[in-house]
């Protein structure tokens, strides 16, 4: 049984259209402009006009004839010039509606031809606390790579960290000046103390050349593997992943892969080899770059600088090596990366040169650029003196904001500190969560905490709500879901929303659009909600009653599943003030 709704219509349509000798690709519906009046509609009779040299309407009337014998249409109408209406009978609508009900994945599709599929997303620098400008990456990049699993294919998560280079070079020659060589104690050197020591170590390689020099050298012994360098490398980076992974896992944000630049030194090397060999690369003051403008080209194309004068590699070697170590080691099919939008000229630079050196036929490379998070005033998000917002400060910010609108343990019956401290954290998350994927991708948004725990409009409370809703109006019954009869006007208008889950995902997954999963799961709660007040459960007789719980339970496992796409977690029952 397909799922698809618009399927089976156009399929219909389509056999109509070939009965009429009419061109088939103009054979399919869409969601009514009028739902007033129908539930589906095919202007395929106003495309046609020209070619068939006939009044669009005199077609589209010739259609509705043939429509109108198939009983799952209850209504069949030729509108305007030429538009052909159609409303589906209650009991198509009760049979399909039955069996989204009875579908482990509530109509959800999946492929038959899964792809290995890796994620690159994160992009946390060592030694430097996660700010709010990595917020985006993390929140999208799971969502993406969710969506991805969830519709079959086999993907990993790689948080690909900034471990590698000058900048950590710069922090071992500032520490070795601190402390008057290396002979450090380790336990002094967590994430607070490297921070610190990484912001003056970039403000003094900017005024003092000595220092610029120092930094030069720390990085070329590190990258060498010197011991004392390289074990106090492999130190302050276990302080900062350790730290890093705490604050994702609060986000309920996960990696597979926990590789950085530097497990792409050697492959680097391979390479530059590879350009070598291959004849792509070429020397230029000093420096091997591989040149990727054309003479066609619309814009200018930088070269890709593959090993500096000094003979360190950019990131974008260490990119490209990445792509050979997931060609090699897991056989990918495409790889998807999660970063600032402003870096999509690098991402284009990478794909280009990988293809020239032809270490991934055959794969295929999507760069989703995201915007910026702002403050009410329009600019990036900062703290309350002016600098970058940490994320774990912004985390324990929302949940200041939750906590206001939500009762203490001393106020309710019932429920521990523990309780509500967990529902706090849920929802918090929630809020931030929501509040960016609402939003496409590309867009920069406003991050307001004004309305932040907000359990009305478009927030991730109210998603959460939702569901807790339908929770406890099965409390009330004694009732169990059974055999559909759809018949009033918000009971179809919900079964439709249901219908069209398939499409939501499909077109979430093609996109790569967490926005797609939102807007449906808000549509859906908001139609719901139509439909509740429309039509009373408690008060209905039994048959009815057990009807729209089925479509209350559909809903619930529907919502579910997109706040699970989402990376957000549901709350069996939520308290308000």
């Amino acid at each position: 049984m397909s799922f698809s709704l618009n399927n089976i219509l156009n399929k219909k349509l389509e056999n109509i259209f070939t009965k009429l000798e009419l061109d088939t690709k103009f054979a399919y519906f869409k969601a009514s402009d009028r739902p007033d009046i129908s539930d589906f509609q095919c202007n395929g009779a106003l495309a046609l006009a020209k070619i068939e040299k006939k009044n669009p309407r005199q077609i589209g009337e010739t259609i509705a004839k043939e429509l109108e014998v198939d009983n799952d249409f209850a209504k069949v109408s030729v509108d305007g010039p030429g538009f052909v209406n159609v409303s589906l009978s209650n009991d198509f609508l009760n049979n399909f509606t039955a069996k989204l009900c009875n579908d482990d994945r509530a109509g959800a599709p999946t492929t038959t031809t899964p792809k290995n599929i890796i994620v690159d997303y994160g992009g946390p620098n060592v030694a430097k606390a996660l700010h709010v400008g990595h917020l985006r990456s993390a929140v999208i990049g799971e969502s993406v790579k969710r969506i991805i699993k969830f519709y079959g294919d086999k993907v990993l998560g790689d948080v690909h960290l900034g471990d590698w280079g000058t900048p950590m070079g710069m922090i071992i020659a500032k520490l070795e000046e601190d402390y008057n060589g290396l002979n450090i104690p380790l336990e002094e050197l967590d994430v607070e103390k490297l921070s610190s020591t990484y912001k003056a170590a970039n403000i003094k390689g900017k005024e003092d050349e000595g220092f610029k020099e120092k930094a030069r050298l720390a990085t070329a012994k590190l990258q060498n593997k010197e011991p004392a360098y390289y074990d106090l490398w492999k130190h302050f980076r276990k302080v900062s992943v350790d730290d890093i992974k705490k604050i994702y896992d609060s986000l309920d944000v996960e990696f597979d892969l926990w590789w950085g630049e530097a497990d792409a030194h050697d492959a680097s090397k391979e390479i530059v080899t590879i350009s070598k060999d291959k004849n792509v690369s070429e020397l230029s003051d000093g420096a091997l770059i591989i040149k990727l403008a054309k003479d066609n080209d619309k814009k200018p194309m930088p070269p890709v600088i593959l090993e500096k004068s000094d003979g360190g590699f950019t990131y974008h070697t260490t990119d490209i090596a990445t792509i050979k170590m997931r060609v090699d080691g897991y056989n990918v099919d495409e790889v998807v990366y999660l970063t600032d939008k402003r870096q999509a000229l690098h991402f284009e630079q990478v794909f280009i040169a990988t293809e020239k050196l032809g270490i991934a036929p055959n794969v295929k490379f999507k760069h989703i650029g995201f915007g910026t998070v702002n403050g009410t005033d329009g600019k990036p998000f900062k703290t309350r003196d002016g600098g970058v917002m940490n994320l774990e400060n912004l985390i324990s910010m929302s949940k200041d904001e939750v906590r206001k609108s939500l009762p203490t343990a001393n106020e309710v019956e019932g429920y521990s500190e523990e309780d509500i401290e967990d529902m706090v954290s849920k929802i918090a998350i929630a809020a931030i969560k929501f509040q960016d994927m609402r939003n496409n991708i590309s867009s920069d948004y406003i991050f307001d905490t004004d309305n932040f725990a907000n359990f009305e409009g478009k927030t991730g409370p109210y998603m959460q709500y939702a569901i807790a809703r339908i929770n406890s109006i099965m409390k009330k019954t004694e009732l169990t879901a059974g055999d559909m009869h759809i018949s009033e006007n918000e009971e179809r208008k919900l079964a439709l929303k249901l219908a069209d889950f398939h499409n939501a995902i499909i077109k979430a997954y093609e996109d790569k659009e967490p926005s797609i999963i939102s807007d449906y799961a808000y549509g859906l709660a908001q139609t719901f909600s139509s439909f509740y007040n429309a039509c009373s459960i408690m008060k209905a007789e039994e048959k009815i009653a057990k009807s729209r719980i089925s479509l209350a339970l559909l809903t619930k496992k529907q919502l579910q599943l997109c706040l699970d796409l989402l990376g957000i977690s549901y709350l069996d029952e939520m308290l308000k003030k």
